[in-house]
């Protein structure tokens, strides 16, 4: 488990934004000889999901290459940070829901994704262990969300064409407009 301290005081990791390439690669499962990685990446990414805000990211959104991801639904009184290190979803509803997602590596594009309303998952906990959760509502859209990330699909690929290319020509607008 990730405790506050680690986070607090730690430098956080520059989120990519679309396009990065990276970002529309599939990553590699996360192996034994990875665990350092981790180790440095975890609390620094926290930091960056807690500062932007959001509510998870993954491995790819800040360069890295390997299958895990990060969740915390809690807020700053109550945290509840999840590690999700080589995730899988094992079994899915057929009850759909929509729900609008937005994603730290497209800022302030926001739109409805229909996706399963619960999930089942087997990841990798920090500790080693294997487990498993269900998840429903809001905390299975972040995690589906997130395991795209590491499929390299990004949420607007739920999308019509049309409505996922007038959203990253907003984008490529706005992060012009920045420079």
């Amino acid at each position: 488990m990730i405790s506050h301290d680690e986070i607090a005081g730690t430098t956080p990791m520059q989120i990519l934004v679309a396009p990065q390439t990276i970002l529309r690669q599939k990553t590699r499962l996360v192996r034994p000889e990875d665990e350092p990685v981790l180790r440095d990446a975890l609390p620094r990414m926290f930091a960056a999901m807690y500062q932007a805000p959001g509510i998870g990211l993954a491995a790819p959104q800040v360069g890295l290459g390997l299958r895990f991801a990060i969740v915390d639904l809690g807020d700053e009184r109550q945290r509840e940070p999840l590690v999700l290190i080589n995730p899988e979803v094992i079994a899915e509803s057929e009850t759909l829901v929509s729900r609008e997602e937005g994603c730290l590596s497209l800022p302030n594009q926001y739109a409805d994704v229909i996706r399963p309303q619960q999930v089942r998952i087997r990841f990798r906990a920090l500790d080693g262990t294997m487990q498993e959760l269900e998840a429903d509502d809001l905390l299975a859209t972040c995690i589906q969300h997130e395991i795209d990330h590491l499929e390299g699909i990004l949420f607007v690929d739920h999308l019509s064409t049309l409505k996922r290319n007038m959203i990253m020509r907003r984008l490529a607008k706005e992060q012009r407009q920045k420079r």
